[in-house]
């Protein structure tokens, strides 16, 4: 963890950005819940445990700045909410999800699925990508 975190501290001083303590809490919950497609809310409940000073308008700054920054992705299943997704390392685009209409569970795709998708988007429509997002709604096999 202590790796990823200093990455990501590199990432924000290339953008000329601090690791604050209170970004590092931040960044640090999303580390250790990172299978768990976190809300802000649920993000500072899980900061303020460790850090009780901290502020709500504080963790949403924090995760605005780390979704411009494409450390994180906000995403959002449909429910209403913004979900932050820690991005994996490395990766050109966004990964997918499945999202189970009966019990609710997110499991995630890893493999990017859509670079055929995306060379024919680029070639017929001229247009170029810079990411792209996917998720499939239907039944888990745990409901199935």
């Amino acid at each position: 963890m202590e790796q990823r975190i200093d990455r990501i501290k590199k990432q924000l001083h290339s953008q000329s950005y601090k690791l604050t303590p209170q970004r590092e809490a931040t960044v640090r919950v999303l580390l250790e819940h990172e299978d768990d497609h976190l809300s802000a809310e649920d993000v500072y409940m899980l900061v303020k445990e460790k850090y009780p000073e901290i502020g709500l308008a504080t963790v949403y700054r924090t995760l605005e700045l780390l979704t411009e920054l494409k450390v994180v992705d906000k995403i959002n299943f449909g429910d209403g909410v913004s979900r932050y997704d820690l991005r994996q390392e490395g990766a050109a685009h966004f990964h997918h999800h499945l999202v189970c209409l009966e019990c609710g569970s997110v499991d995630e795709i890893q493999e990017d699925l859509l670079d055929d998708v995306e060379k024919e988007v680029e070639t017929r429509w001229n247009f170029e990508i810079k990411d792209h997002r996917l998720t499939f709604h239907g039944i888990c096999h745990r409901c199935k």
